[in-house]
């Protein structure tokens, strides 16, 4: 727990807030009306959604859950500390640099469990962590499938899917609506993917255990398989926010050169998150909070800013790649950016 900071949880009593003509007024734990104007000051700085239900809000400023609430579909959302939120990013981003670096090895893993027997547990998760390596799609979840129409590698069926000509294109609608149309030239993954539509049920993924009974495949099924591979508990989350990254950082090297090429060359981070948006599918807005690093984020804006430190900068940005097998040279390039900054 950073310092400062203290755990709390909305199982305790908490601050709970009333609806009062077109605004709110807020009761604590014994249902006295709060009047504290720097109190309600905290609270309104949380922005909390209007439409939440149930909303619960710590009594404590230095709690590290600040809120919580139901939103209109009745799934929870979090409020967290602005210090917790940092401890935490500074976490997920220094656990980045170990999945980057386990990445060769695993990859040797998925390698040699794609030539396993045909629809095992091995060949059929190999090919799943396949497809989270090369084409960003998230790993997908039952209750997003069931309430939402939304779907992810986990949750496809079998009427995404379409072989043609030796290529699979997956087609589906994705969180928040969004369409996708992933195509893959892998023939090792197209001939898994053809083997698991001959299995019965609507799920696509799925392989048959050592009775011969056919089984699904849940995203804690991933992150075992990520766990027995690396050693390390990684989940498919992490090849989205390490591909992410590696796409925000290949677009910053080329600008680098370009403006050191050209001083009129142009740059803004909202074109930057836009077009590294594009590629994930999602927001600008969730891609700069969730899937770039945040020394890449610091990186992006000092050439915004054409910063003082920009020629330093671009020569990081463009140092010499040390040889390192199982990665790419963006990717290679960019550990070694992070290692050392």
């Amino acid at each position: 727990m950073p310092a400062g900071l203290a755990y709390t949880s909305d199982d305790k009593p908490g601050i709970r807030r009333i609806r009062c003509g077109k605004g709110f007024s807020y009761r604590d734990a014994r249902g006295r009306l709060l009047r504290d104007t720097a109190e309600i000051a905290r609270i309104r700085k949380l922005a909390i959604p209007p439409a939440y239900q149930d909303v619960w809000i710590c009594p404590r400023p230095n709690g590290h859950l600040q809120a919580t609430g139901r939103d209109a579909r009745g799934r929870k959302q979090y409020r967290y500390h602005p210090q917790w939120r940092v401890e935490r990013d500074s976490g997920k981003y220094n656990r980045l640099l170990d999945f980057a670096k386990a990445l060769p090895r695993l990859r040797r893993r998925i390698a040699a469990d794609l030539k396993a027997p045909p629809l095992s547990r091995e060949r059929v998760l190999a090919t799943m962590a396949r497809l989270l390596d090369t084409t960003f799609i998230r790993v997908g979840n039952d209750e997003y499938a069931r309430e939402n129409g939304s779907f992810g590698l986990t949750t496809l069926r079998i009427r995404h899917v379409k072989i043609a000509n030796g290529e699979l294109t997956l087609s589906f609608r994705g969180k928040s609506g969004v369409l996708h149309e992933v195509k893959v030239n892998d023939a090792r993954v197209v001939q898994v993917v053809r083997s698991c539509l001959h299995l019965p049920g609507q799920e696509l993924f799925q392989y048959k255990d050592d009775e011969g009974e056919c089984r699904t495949v849940g995203s804690g099924d991933i992150n075992d398989y990520l766990h027995a591979c690396c050693g390390e508990r990684f989940t498919a989350k992490d090849f989205r926010t390490w591909h992410g990254t590696v796409i925000a950082w290949q677009s910053l090297a080329k600008t680098a050169v370009a403006m050191e090429n050209d001083p009129a060359a142009k740059f803004t981070m909202k074109d930057w998150l836009a077009s590294v948006a594009g590629r994930l599918g999602n927001t600008p807005a969730v891609c700069r909070k969730a899937y770039i690093h945040t020394k890449v984020l610091d990186a992006a804006i000092l050439i915004s800013q054409r910063s003082a430190d920009l020629s330093a900068l671009q020569a990081e940005v463009n140092a010499p790649v040390a040889p390192r097998r199982g990665l790419s040279v963006a990717e290679r390039a960019l550990l070694g950016f992070l290692a050392t900054r």
